[in-house]
């Protein structure tokens, strides 16, 4: 058969014009479609005064998933009262390390009362600086501690890193020792981003190396121009909106969702959440793939 160019033409401009337009569609998808939850410590001092209205606050963003670094003088009960009422869950519970240790049955039951699957805990007392010795020690204690809150309380521990524990070690890392020497079922872990990028780390790297330890994530970014260290500190006014900082956010997030993160939550310790905040999830919902 004959084939008549003068058809033939038209017909493969209209398939080109489809390919551009379903690459461009592909390549305009949200990268991060879903909404963030929030850490109570971006709001700490609203907290204090109002928790229902503070609760109402960041509902208003468009944000019901919430992880408590703090009950703010509440009992869990009353707390769990005006999440339900509006609609908000809290999924991650963060506690002291004391209190970890010392009163794990009291954090398990609060825990779950607020609706958490997660037990967190974000600072070390007292182990800085970090050693091969004390990452053993850490381990080994989490490893006890994370048994426990699993198959008595059905809860997952998870460790926030703070900065301190990456001091190189090997090929790595003593925060690869700690992930090494824990048991995945009963540890895991939530990357805060930003302390892991000031102290050297790269959290896509990170993201891609653990993989699944990774189970919660801290959303934020640092101020141009600051030096890091391993010290675990810097001024919260160095908490910057994301997307305005150093942090490759497209990358981690990316790694992110390979990795299977279940929860990302915006943690702004600046004293400028009211604009911040904001211009953060802007910027999370203007990302594009």
């Amino acid at each position: 058969m004959k084939l008549n160019k003068h058809r033939i033409q038209p017909l493969l401009l209209l398939a080109a014009a489809l390919f551009i337009n379903g690459c461009a569609h592909v390549q305009s998808q949200p990268l991060f479609p879903q909404a963030p939850g929030m850490c109570s410590y971006t709001y700490r001092n609203e907290f204090k005064k109002d928790v229902p209205g503070t609760l109402d606050q960041i509902k208003a963003l468009g944000i019901t998933d919430l992880e408590f670094s703090s009950l703010f003088g509440q009992t869990a009960a009353q707390m769990r009262q005006w999440l339900d009422a509006r609609g908000m869950v809290c999924s991650s519970f963060g506690v002291g390390y004391d209190d970890l240790f010392k009163k794990t049955d009291e954090v398990a039951a609060n825990a779950k009362t607020l609706g958490a699957k997660f037990v967190r805990v974000a600072w070390l007392p007292n182990r800085q600086p970090f050693t091969l010795e004390l990452a053993k020690q850490t381990a080994a204690e989490f490893n006890r501690v994370g048994k426990q809150l699993r198959e008595q309380h059905g809860l997952t521990f998870c460790y926030h890193n703070h900065g301190y524990e990456f001091v190189p070690h090997g090929d790595g890392t003593l925060f690869d020792v700690l992930v090494a020497e824990t048991n995945p079922q009963d540890v895991s872990f939530e990357l805060d981003i930003l302390w892991a990028h000031f102290p050297g780390a790269d959290p896509a790297a990170l993201l891609t190396k653990h993989g699944s330890r990774f189970k919660l994530m801290h959303l934020k970014d640092l101020k141009q121009g600051v030096k890091g260290d391993l010290s675990g500190k810097t001024s919260v006014e160095n908490d910057v909106a994301l997307g305005t900082g150093q942090i490759d956010l497209p990358a981690v997030l990316i790694a992110a969702r390979k990795a299977g993160v279940q929860h990302y939550y915006i943690e702004d310790e600046s004293p400028n959440t009211i604009t911040q905040v904001p211009q953060t999830i802007a910027y999370l919902k203007g990302l594009k793939q």
